[in-house]
């Protein structure tokens, strides 16, 4: 009975995890960075404004006075981690109904049906990771004799994406800890 009630408590376990894992997987990762290019302002925030409406951003709001641009997109979840989440819960949960089958027999094989519910995991996190998110565009700068600094507010993945795509483009340059970081 002891390795039983050990094998329970791991099971459970493993259903923590998976919740946190999701939570995790739709967690807001908005990150503010700023970026210094030699090049002028108009330059810079036409090649951003260009690569942004490429890849399906929406201009939303600008604000002269604050020298703000706002893009407004739509961030999809993605399919194949949906469908491997719903396997794992299944899983998780036909694991935790044979405990609890081993551990109570009286239930019977009725736990057995605690698998029904692993889809549930990838469902949710379709509907949590699915969302509208926003990037911001902040002239800090715009000196034309030392090029143009940039804030940038938006998801830390599209941040990456940009160092990445359109730094050596149009000469970006920022303290490099978004690529330097492993989260």
């Amino acid at each position: 009975m002891p390795t039983l009630g050990s094998t329970l408590l791991l099971t459970l376990l493993m259903a923590v995890g998976l919740v946190f894992f999701l939570r995790a997987a739709s967690k807001d990762r908005t990150t503010v960075v700023e970026v210094h290019s030699p090049q002028p302002p108009v330059q810079v925030l036409e090649g951003l404004s260009s690569w942004l409406t490429e890849r399906g951003w929406r201009t939303e709001t600008g604000d002269p006075e604050r020298q703000l641009l706002r893009f407004r997109g739509q961030v999809r979840s993605s399919l194949p981690l949906a469908l491997l989440l719903s396997l794992l819960g299944s899983l998780g949960a036909a694991c935790l109904g044979l405990v609890l089958r081993q551990v109570l027999p009286i239930l019977g094989w009725w736990p057995l049906l605690l698998a029904l519910t692993g889809p549930l995991a990838g469902l949710l996190y379709r509907r949590r990771a699915a969302r509208s998110e926003s990037l911001e565009l902040r002239l800090m700068s715009q000196d034309p004799g030392s090029g143009s600094t940039l804030r940038l507010r938006a998801h830390r993945d599209e941040l990456i994406a940009i160092e990445r795509e359109l730094g050596p483009r149009l000469q970006l340059a920022s303290d490099g800890s978004l690529l330097a970081s492993p989260i």
